[in-house]
């Protein structure tokens, strides 16, 4: 039986010599050991860079060939400086398998970055971090994963010119990775250059894979980009992939579900899709978790503002009930009918 598989990542060796090396146990291993069962080819290895590159691939694969990859790529991950692989098998849209392959030596870049990485999760160690994470760069100045690491902590840090600086950096030497764009986009939509952080989630979302969470964060943070410019029509696009996406309870995007079916339902108003509207924020209404600040007669008041639209009835009485929830606003419509 074939399941659908995804490849993407990179892992970097760092020099002309260790590559050479790398690439000739890869071919003998490939040969010898797994007798050519593998999903990858040999040209993933790009000898000017001195890497191992997957921006992207799928292929269909049994689950022997899938596990002879993934022991193939943890086999030449130990003898990368930076870098990382991910791997998925999947059938009917469903992860059966998920793996994640990065470089774990002893090698001093290595351990800086895996260091500087774990003090990223402890809080009032953002200094000790970045010492880790710079002293990664400095053993090994292409590390593009230390960058981005480092970009990550400076945004927390707010400063952000030193976040861009890192997000960019990453991007040089990693264009395929999603992070970087995501962090870069971040930062340019707290500074208000919308368009600056519409591009870089775009290109986050064009480097990931719905699979992944950080795919829906860039239509999330785009969508809210297009909101602010009063964007209407296009945030409608990023809203209802979300809104549309059914999110397993541990991943962190379903949290968002009834913000941005709330965002949605706005927009949608003001491009005059009242029907659509008022199915929206009956969404709303029908989540009763959400990590979100909608007022609970907000979603009564513009629900009634659809109904009203949409040409339905029951709309005097969501605006009622939001009148009795302290919503301002609510007065004034019941007033005029």
């Amino acid at each position: 039986m074939t399941y659908k598989t995804i490849f993407k990542g990179r892992l970097e060796f760092g020099n002309a010599r260790s590559y050479e090396t790398v690439f000739k146990m890869y071919q003998h291993r490939v040969e010898n050991y797994y007798k050519s069962d593998i999903l990858l080819d040999e040209e993933i290895f790009d000898e000017e860079t001195a890497s191992l590159i997957v921006p992207r691939f799928i292929t269909q694969g049994s689950e022997k060939s899938w596990k002879n990859t993934i022991s193939m790529l943890e086999y030449v991950a130990q003898f990368a400086i930076a870098g990382n692989m991910t791997a998925w098998m999947t059938e009917n849209g469903k992860i059966l398998k998920h793996g994640i392959v990065e470089p774990k030596s002893d090698r001093s870049a290595v351990q800086a970055y895996l260091k500087g990485r774990e003090l990223i999760e402890k809080k009032g160690k953002e200094d000790e971090a970045i010492k880790s994470l710079t002293k990664a760069i400095e053993k090994y100045d292409r590390h593009a994963q230390a960058y981005e690491r480092r970009g990550y902590i400076n945004y927390q840090l707010k400063n952000y010119d030193d976040a861009i600086y890192d997000f960019t950096k990453s991007i040089d030497f990693s264009p395929s990775n999603p992070e970087p764009y995501l962090g870069r986009g971040i930062v340019h939509k707290l500074n208000k250059n919308y368009d600056d952080a519409i591009h870089d989630f775009d290109l986050s979302i064009k480097t990931s894979i719905p699979l992944q969470p950080i795919y829906w964060h860039a239509r999330r943070f785009k969508a809210a980009c297009h909101l602010a410019q009063k964007d209407f029509a296009g945030s409608l696009p990023d809203l209802k992939f979300f809104c549309n996406r059914v999110f397993k309870n541990n991943d962190p995007n379903a949290h968002y579900k009834r913000a941005m079916w709330f965002d949605y339902g706005k927009a949608l108003l003001e491009v005059k899709q009242y029907e659509e509207a008022f199915n929206a924020f009956d969404q709303v209404l029908q989540l009763e978790e959400g990590k979100d600040k909608i007022k609970e007669a907000d979603k009564y008041l513009y629900r009634g503002i659809a109904r009203e639209k949409a040409g339905k009835n029951g709309f005097l009485k969501d605006w009622r009930k939001a009148e009795e929830l302290g919503s301002k606003k609510a007065p004034a419509l019941l007033k005029r009918k």
